[in-house]
């Protein structure tokens, strides 16, 4: 559900405008719940009632490349609304169903139509860059209706960031054009000089079409039928008499396509129905948000804001679902490399070797009234970049792609050794080259998200903590892999390199007072000593040591930071803590699926079992059981569900993929391609989970079906139930282990 609500201006001290300019802005909040559809490039916020901001000026709307091409579509029966019955998202996410029906219509005082007469069923659905509408409209009274239909429309060829809350001072031309008597195109002119059309076309055709009102007239015999539909089209170019498919062929043609998405990876099944439904819509709606590039699979962030390619979501939610789906991971890893910054450009922050944080091709892009054209503003997705590559190639044992990504792995390393430590003191660090950029650019980039103890705001260059264990852990593998490929002069350098950081980030992050990591060092040095979720980042990389990731481990799983549904970013003493902020005590699900892959581990199953079923139990009172971009930062109280945060993507692809990664955690599950082993070390079945069975999972060339139970003792069991290609299957529990 996507839900827009009043912004609330901070009471702790203001960013800058620079920072502001890129937040999302709220307003107040819709009557009607919303939904999203999304095929490829183009996806639509729909309300319940299959309407887009009939209610008024709002984020609803058919989008495609960053730019809006419907703003406005609204059904009327008799001039009023009709009364929505229910309204639904199919279980794949691939169309939206309304019922509706007449209220009770009054002309002069009189009652002309009694409310529940006529049934009107909406169905939607985008595929092929159109989103299309069936209307249905059925006659339950004993006598014949004339019923007058109309369907408003209209467009306003806004850029996302428009939608966001950006006001433009100039904007190109638009014009209406009434095509046929059952076709308008509206068309615009963008100051980037491109041509942008959107085609609204009904069928059949109606009796009257102006350039923004269709109105019919149904002549309904009693226990009859009238079908409408509406098709919405865009591009350069829209010519008319286009061949179209039925409505119904291509509704039947988008759910093939997206089975076939859903196919791709191993499948799950547990003791858990509630966990089931969960992973069903995670699984759906990382098959919607996933967009087949020139260079393979890609997930966009998130609908509606960031349905585009972000380096940093891409990379993590490939890591997220490694383990289920590798041609994930390399179909990130493809396409990132070929967009790897190649020279400097301060304006996008691009530096030879840097992976990309974000890629727009919207108007405002275009003409650089925003950076994120091509844009560079990332401190992590570069050792991330290196660090899926490492994972990714110890889970396939595919040597050709890493032979193939080697330069790029070079060429990020070398961004990590130079550009990236621009004091040279072996930390990562980052500060924007240009007043238009990102002024934080870790994960939580919003401007107030990395401050010091009293709340002052940081100040540049900024070393964030995580980003140092993904550096860690990036050279670590880089080593192993530089090792296979033969070059293991570069393997020694690398290896010294990690084991430098390693001894250098204690001595300078760690925090006796805190009793945990700080979450950055700002431009002189000195640690920000917040107590923050960053620092359990840290622990899945190997870089914190034995009693120090023990102490951050606990710290994760204090009420401080627990808040009971999952880890808050920052601990509620934090003088900045809100928890209905963005960054700075809210709930993110991907941060919560990174800190319990660390916790997995440290041996912390226990951990990973509350972050996993505090996730679960919210999700579960959310709207389609999803879990969002993020969600409020209250404690858990008996009786009450999770806040809802306003203006959150939903779906987000991390979020989804966020309790497949803790689920692989809690079953300590390694795979190791090239010698074709599944290893599942020291897993925790707990009651309420029951048992986990997989089945097709790549193992190698090998494809592997297992199920896990709880034993009489608390200790998982192995059945394997197929085992095609002979991978070797390993079970360890506490000291004992077994192989299959």
């Amino acid at each position: 559900m996507i839900e827009v609500q009043r912004k609330v201006q901070p009471t702790s001290p203001a960013v800058t405008p620079a920072d502001e300019r890129f937040d999302i802005a709220a307003s107040e909040i819709s009557s009607r719940p919303r939904n999203a559809l999304k095929s490829d490039d183009t996806f639509a916020v729909i309300d319940a009632h299959g309407d887009l901001n009939a209610d008024g000026a709002g984020s609803d709307g058919l989008f495609h490349a960053d730019t809006r091409f419907l703003s406005h579509l609204r059904l009327t029966v008799m001039g009023v609304d009709p009364l929505l019955l229910g309204s639904s998202l199919a279980q794949d996410g691939t169309y939206l169903h309304a019922d509706l029906t007449n209220p009770d219509i009054f002309r002069d005082g009189r009652l002309v139509l009694a409310k529940d007469q006529v049934h009107i069923e909406r169905t939607l659905y985008v595929h092929k860059g159109q989103l299309r509408q069936r209307v249905m409209l059925s006659n339950y009274g004993s006598d014949e209706l004339i019923l007058p239909v109309a369907l408003t429309f209209d467009n306003d060829f806004a850029d996302i960031f428009e939608v966001r809350g950006i006001v433009r001072v100039r904007r190109g031309t638009k014009t209406h054009e009434v095509r046929s008597t059952s076709e308008v195109a509206i068309t615009y002119v963008g100051l980037d000089h491109e041509t942008r059309v959107t085609r609204i076309s009904f069928s059949p055709a109606p009796k009257s079409l102006s350039a923004a009102v269709a109105t019919y007239v149904l002549t309904l015999p009693a226990k009859s039928r009238a079908i409408l539909e509406i098709d919405v089209g865009f591009g350069v170019r829209c010519e008319s008499g286009r061949q179209r498919r039925t409505f119904l062929t291509g509704l039947v043609t988008a759910r093939r396509a997206f089975a076939h998405k859903l196919e791709r990876h191993a499948g799950i099944e547990t003791g858990s129905s509630d966990l089931n439904a969960v992973l069903r819509r995670s699984a759906a709606d990382l098959s919607m948000l996933m967009t087949d590039t020139e260079r393979g699979p890609y997930p966009y962030a998130g609908i509606p804001w960031f349905s585009t390619v972000f380096g940093r979501d891409g990379l993590i939610t490939a890591l997220e679902m490694l383990w289920l789906d590798p041609d994930l991971a390399r179909g990130v890893l493809q396409f990132l490399a070929a967009h790897q910054a190649v020279s400097r450009d301060a304006a996008s922050d691009a530096e030879p070797g840097k992976i990309l944080h974000e890629l727009r091709r919207g108007e405002m892009a275009a003409l650089k009234e925003v950076p994120f054209g091509a844009y560079y503003g990332s401190v992590d997705s570069t050792p991330l970049f290196v660090l899926l590559a490492g994972h990714y190639w110890q889970r396939t044992g595919d040597g050709q792609l890493l032979r193939e990504l080697w330069p790029n792995i070079e060429a990020a390393l070398r961004w990590m050794d130079a550009d990236g430590d621009r004091d040279g003191d072996g930390f990562i660090e980052y500060c924007r080259a240009s007043p238009s950029g990102l002024v934080n650019q870790g994960w939580k980039d919003s401007g107030d998200s990395i401050f010091h103890a009293d709340g002052t705001l940081v100040r540049g260059p900024v070393a964030i903590v995580e980003v140092q264990a993904y550096a860690y852990e990036a050279r670590t593998l880089a080593a192993r892999a530089a090792h296979h490929l033969g070059f293991d002069g570069r393997a020694n350098e690398l290896r010294q390199q990690a084991q430098a950081l390693k001894e250098r980030f204690e001595a300078a992050f760690w925090s006796d007072e805190l009793g945990s990591y700080a979450i950055a060092l700002d431009g002189d040095k000195r640690p920000c000593l917040v107590s923050a979720s960053n620092a359990g980042q840290v622990l899945h990389s190997g870089l914190a040591t034995g009693a120090h990731a023990a102490a951050v481990a606990d710290r994760m799983l204090s009420p401080s930071l627990f808040s009971g549904w999952g880890v808050r970013t920052v601990a509620d003493r934090a003088i900045r803590y809100n928890p209905m902020s963005y960054h700075n005590g809210s709930i993110w699900p991907h941060d919560n699926a990174l800190i319990g892959a660390g916790l997995g581990v440290c041996g912390r199953r226990e951990g990973v079992d509350r972050l996993l079923k505090g996730l679960l139990d919210a999700a579960m009172l959310m709207d389609q059981h999803r879990l969002p971009e993020l969600f409020c930062g209250f404690p858990r109280r008996h009786g009450r569900g999770p806040v809802l945060y306003p203006v959150a993507c939903s779906p987000q692809a991390w979020a989804s993929g966020a309790l497949f990664y803790l689920l692989q955690s809690l079953l300590g599950l390694s795979i190791d391609g090239q010698h074709r082993t599944l290893r599942f070390e020291r897993p925790l079945i707990p009651h309420w989970l029951g048992h986990v069975e997989l089945t097709k999972l790549a193992v190698g060339s090998a494809r592997v079906s297992v199920r896990l139970t709880r034993g009489t003792r608390g200790q998982a069991e192995l059945t394997v139930l197929a085992n095609d290609g002979g991978a070797a299957i390993e079970l360890v529990n506490g000291d004992s282990s077994s192989g299959a």
